[in-house]
């Protein structure tokens, strides 16, 4: 029997972030439908770290795009970084399809994924202190950024097989499990992009752009994942995720 929503709901937050939903066992089947709501993750989030940058507005657009950034990592666990880091190695390091499996089970950081992390979080953090100039607008590409970018992984999870065992057994159930209600996912982010451009005022020309850049983003990903290895791994969502993040930012932050 499927889980209610809710407690597919609390299962995405366990899962995504370190949030805590309470103690009561969270079912296998609760977690295999937890992707439908990784966006209501991502907007509960955005609207944390928005505002956490208002609050912290006083120490100047790169001050507070820093702390946001720092208490957007602890509400995680950093748990997309992880998995940028690892896929940089992965695919970087690795050539067979067994190397990079072999590499993204190794918990030790190379070269690849050091530098991928540096260029990532820097961009964050350069990004949202440039839009930070304006508190309003950091706080609403917070929101956008959070919400928008986790759709990306749910669309690959439906379209792209699971192909790796190494992961831990809550992942297998999540990343492994039925396929994601896409639509579910996608109402979210739908809702949160138009509440967003209403509230900002946003230019007409920079929601497309978004939505372009992030459907182009996940498509070289697919293209990239499919090509070396035949389909996804958990490490390759949070990998695409926070990519999708860094287009969304640029694309919020282009004069």
């Amino acid at each position: 029997m499927n889980a209610n929503p809710a407690g597919q709901i609390r299962a995405a937050f366990a899962f995504l972030t370190r949030i805590p939903v309470g103690s009561a066992p969270i079912g296998a089947d609760a977690h295999g439908g937890s992707a439908a709501w990784f966006t209501l993750v991502g907007l509960a989030l955005g609207l944390i770290l928005a505002a956490t940058f208002g609050a912290a507005a006083g120490l100047g657009s790169t001050g507070a795009a820093l702390v946001t950034v720092g208490i957007g990592a602890l509400l995680t666990g950093a748990f997309h970084e992880d998995g940028l880091a690892d896929s940089a190695d992965a695919l970087g390091g690795g050539y067979a399809p067994e190397d990079v499996f072999r590499i993204l089970k190794d918990s030790r950081l190379g070269t690849f994924g050091v530098l991928a992390l540096v260029v990532v979080v820097g961009l964050r953090v350069a990004l949202l202190a440039r839009i930070g100039v304006n508190t309003s607008d950091a706080m609403i590409a917070l929101v956008l950024s959070h919400t928008l970018s986790r759709f990306p992984p749910v669309a690959l999870m439906r379209a792209l097989p699971y192909v790796t065992a190494g992961e831990n057994s809550r992942s297998r159930a999540v990343v492994a499990g039925p396929r994601p209600r896409v639509a579910i996912a996608g109402a979210v982010a739908g809702v949160v992009a138009v509440a967003c451009v209403l509230v900002s005022g946003l230019e007409a020309w920079r929601l497309p752009a978004m939505l372009v850049g992030i459907a182009l983003t996940a498509g070289v990903c697919a293209w990239r994942f499919q090509r070396r290895v035949g389909g996804i791994t958990g490490d390759f969502l949070g990998a695409t995720q926070q990519l999708c993040d860094i287009v969304i930012l640029a694309v919020l932050a282009w004069w």
